[in-house]
């Protein structure tokens, strides 16, 4: 698969994201070989592998939307949208476009209580090993469900794509809302270090390690607005598969028109295959 290119901050800011996070997967396979090691060869199993699957497996599942949504490769249905006209389609791009942002706005406004509730108690997982999963997927589910929604509405406006202006609104609007957000966190995030009730019980290298992530989205956000602000991007349309396949052994030259008797020219006089196939 070719990937998509990546233009603006809220790309660049999913695209990074997801490259770290393919290596989430090999993470979670070596720790398994290292339970079924110890478990099985020295019989001395751990506590804490299964949780950290979990852990680890969870964030995956919930961030590998954002990489299907950035690079146009999420489930659809073409058997209309193949059939309809250019004008149908982007009326089609655009209620799917609306529906993803309503859904995101519909489950961050009823989730946010919860997932406020379980991250300020810094709520564990209740096992041996004790991992802050519900304090910390919970809310990065509301995260990524933000991130989608600006993701749906970049990707639309750049496929069609939609006037400069319209464009450059946009990514200033994502990426203030972004970095506005990210500025609003880190006061909240380095208030307090104690364990009275009703403060942020997170420990404090968990706090520096979530710092550091803000401050890098911040400087993916600016890097990606300001990289891209005049670029144009590039018309995205949707090929089949068998059709561009066709098309790329076309261009290699495949043998396959001599097979069918119907070989390729050759120039007597330099030489060199040419002519119709």
């Amino acid at each position: 698969m070719i990937e998509h290119e990546k233009t603006g901050p809220v790309d660049w800011l999913n695209w990074t994201f997801s490259r770290v996070m393919m290596w989430a997967p090999a993470f979670i396979v070596l720790i398994i070989f290292y339970e079924v090691f110890m478990r099985y060869i020295l019989f001395r199993p751990t506590l804490w592998v299964n949780e950290m699957s979990l852990w680890v497996g969870g964030a995956i599942y919930v961030t590998a939307g954002l990489y299907a949504m950035q690079q146009r490769s999420h489930i659809r249905i073409f058997i209309i949208y193949d059939i309809a006209p250019l004008w149908l389609r982007k009326i089609f791009d655009l209620l799917s476009a609306i529906c993803v942002c309503i859904f995101a706005f519909a489950v961050i406004w009823g989730g946010y209580g919860e997932a406020a509730a379980k991250f300020w108690r810094w709520e564990a997982f209740g096992t041996a090993f004790d991992p802050p999963i519900p304090a910390t997927n919970k809310p990065l589910i509301l995260a990524t469900l933000l991130v989608l929604g600006l993701q749906a509405v970049s990707n639309l406006i750049r496929d069609w794509p939609s006037a400069a202006w319209v464009r450059k609104v946009f990514d200033v609007f994502a990426a203030a809302l972004l970095v506005g957000l990210i500025l609003w966190a880190m006061p909240v995030l380095f208030s307090e270090f104690t364990d009275v009730e009703g403060s942020l019980k997170m420990p404090l290298k968990w706090r520096v390690g979530v710092g550091i992530i803000l401050l890098i989205s911040i400087g993916l956000v600016l890097y990606g607005l300001i990289k891209d602000f005049n670029r144009t991007p590039q018309t995205h349309v949707e090929v089949d598969e068998i059709e561009e396949e066709a098309a790329l052994l076309k261009e290699a030259n495949a043998p396959d028109a001599v097979l069918s008797g119907n070989p390729p020219k050759v120039d007597a006089a330099s030489g060199k295959v040419g002519g119709d196939r």
